[in-house]
């Protein structure tokens, strides 16, 4: 059984800031679960551009509102609590918060915590070496 706390993960090297987001990943490959869980918040105003081109995210909102588009129809979608979405197709997609947004996000495959997103807002595929934790 793992249990865990976000206070836990606050200012490790699991908490990643950036200027429109910040995310805690609570769990990550190293755990050997099959996927990986991250709060992650997104700040008012920002608009973010994401390709997972090598995961399966799913993304439950909990906190705020924004919308989400899908790059390659132009649809848009509005977010707000208790909403989720999916990006099963490697959908390229932008998140616009109108409010500070608070998610949880889910990745499969799972996530090392040593991802950063390249000029496409692709996370690179990296593997958790198969080393007993």
């Amino acid at each position: 059984m793992i249990v865990r706390h976000l206070s836990e993960i606050e200012d490790t090297d699991a908490d990643i800031k950036t200027e429109n987001w910040r995310s805690k990943r609570i769990l990550l490959a190293k755990e050997k679960l099959g996927f990986s869980v991250h709060e992650t918040t997104l700040y008012a105003g920002t608009v973010n551009d994401f390709w997972y081109a090598n995961h399966i995210e799913a993304v439950f909102i909990t906190e705020g509102e924004g919308e989400v588009e899908n790059k390659a129809t132009g649809e848009v979608h509005q977010l707000k609590p208790g909403s989720i979405y999916v990006l099963n197709d490697a959908d390229k997609h932008q998140v616009r918060p109108k409010t500070t947004m608070k998610t949880v996000c889910v990745f499969n495959p799972p996530v090392t915590g040593r991802e950063v997103h390249d000029e496409n807002g692709v996370y690179p595929l990296i593997v958790e070496d198969e080393v007993a934790s």
